[in-house]
């Protein structure tokens, strides 16, 4: 393959080399991404080229109007554009809740035809799930290159405090100006290199699952994904001085991240289990009012946590496993449905159970997993052995001044420790912490992360 990107007069995104012949189905990359400069005023003629009518309503907060929102509110006004705004008051920073997502619902009416979120990650999700259960278009308006989710079709979303994931849709037009970009705060900006980050540990999670579960694992997203992150990790120092170059690159590689979800329908090659973590983390903080830390900043924290037991699993020998002492500790069902209750919380156990119902595998899967692992250990090791090494990722956040640890996220020992043992069972989503728990190993591999289940 010879992925090239490149971008036509209107500064259009243009890729070219997308063929591909894994067997899954991809879709075509059918919307129109702008990313350069000076691109707020060109708003308007953008949405005319695609065709998505006159009546809009805008969906920003106080920080994001006043950045970006207001000069795109204007541009179509004095364009003919009927323009509805919903900005989203908050003291503190929104989150894609019952309480936003209620807000733009009733900011849309009859007479809208198309959506436009401005901001990043909380107010485009915010946005997007209105515009997939309304089946109106949105646009994208991009203030920060916080986060990858531009391009995503999926939406996760904070429901009665319970993180969830919901299908959705992708913006028809995103808009990434360069100059509004290099204005976000160098945390902001170190955010966003943490989520490229865990890209390594999503594609080797991926492969695994490809080795352990047959799934298809499409080699086009893989290379689209790596090569941005590869670029990312290489052009550290210009995107620490906020070099146009620098934030091109880092805004390049957030978005071919999610050109991936764009492509075949599903998050896989840019989150496993690091973002399990994260978004347990968020999720929890949450419950217990505490605001959370960014989401990118998290995932790069975590991807940091899980890499040493990727390293160290590239060594494992799984011949000697005790299959019948495997078998005696499993949790039964009712014990298993008790531990979801007990790590997510009531509420959150059950909307995750219902949400991944085939996570409590039966003993014959299990072992069939088990004889998978051993038969495929040199497979598993290849895997394991190509990623970088970890110190290049955590020189890539020190550079940023990025957070590293989660005691700079300031995340609680015990939240902490619970989310090692629970962040594989968010998702039914095959992960390394899959293979350690379902090869009994989770004591030895988890053992500085102790934690107590009740009863």
């Amino acid at each position: 393959m010879n992925i090239q990107v490149s971008y036509d007069e209107n500064s259009r995104m243009v890729l070219s080399g997308l063929s591909c012949g894994c067997g899954s189905e991809h879709r075509q990359m059918d919307k129109d991404i702008y990313v350069g400069k000076g691109l707020l005023p060109r708003v308007p003629e953008m949405i005319r080229r695609r065709g998505l009518g006159l009546h809009c309503v805008l969906v920003a907060d106080d920080t994001t109007y006043a950045l970006a929102g207001r000069t795109v509110h204007e541009a179509l006004a004095a364009d003919g554009f009927t323009v509805v705004p919903c900005v989203i008051h908050r003291e503190e920073d929104v989150l894609p809740d019952d309480s936003a997502c209620g807000e733009v619902l009733l900011s849309i009416t009859r007479d809208t035809e198309f959506l436009i979120s401005v901001g990043s990650g909380s107010l485009t999700d915010t946005t997007r799930i209105n515009a997939e259960r309304t089946g109106l278009p949105f646009v994208a308006v991009g203030t920060a290159p916080s986060m990858d989710g531009y391009t995503s079709a999926v939406a996760p979303l904070l429901h009665r405090g319970v993180k969830i994931q919901r299908p959705a849709v992708c913006p028809e037009i995103i808009v990434c100006d360069l100059d509004i970009f290099a204005t976000a705060p160098m945390p902001m900006i170190a955010s966003g290199v943490g989520d490229v980050l865990g890209k390594y540990i999503a594609i080797a999670d991926w492969r695994l699952g490809e080795i352990i579960n047959g799934e298809v694992y499409c080699p086009l997203c893989g290379e689209l994904v790596m090569n941005a992150v590869n670029a990312l990790v290489e052009n550290v120092d210009e995107i620490a001085v906020k070099s146009e170059k620098g934030i091109r690159i880092l805004t390049e590689a957030l978005l071919l991240a999610g050109v991936t979800i764009m492509l075949i329908g599903h998050t896989r090659a840019v989150a496993s289990i690091e973002h399990n973590i994260a978004q347990y983390w968020e999720m929890i903080l949450v419950q217990r009012g505490v605001r959370p830390p960014m989401h990118g900043a998290s995932v790069g924290v975590a991807t940091l946590l899980v890499w040493p037991l990727f390293e160290r699993f590239a060594h494992e020998d799984l011949s000697g496993l005790d299959i019948e002492a495997i078998k005696a500790r499993r949790l039964s069902r009712e014990r298993r449905a008790e531990w979801m209750r007990h790590a997510f919380g009531a509420e959150g156990g059950e909307q995750i159970m219902r949400d991944n119902p085939e996570d409590f595998l039966s003993w014959e899967e299990q072992l069939r997993r088990i004889r998978a692992a051993q038969s495929r250990i040199d497979d598993i090791r290849a895997v394991l052995r190509s990623l970088p090494p970890r110190e290049t990722i955590r020189r890539v956040l020190q550079t940023l001044n990025g957070d590293l640890t989660p005691q700079d996220e300031q995340i609680p020992e015990d939240l902490l420790n619970l989310s090692m043992w629970c962040g594989k069972d968010y998702r039914t989503r095959y992960t390394l912490f899959k293979t350690i728990d379902e090869c009994g190993l989770a004591d030895d591999y988890l053992s500085a992360w102790p934690y107590r289940m009740p009863g």
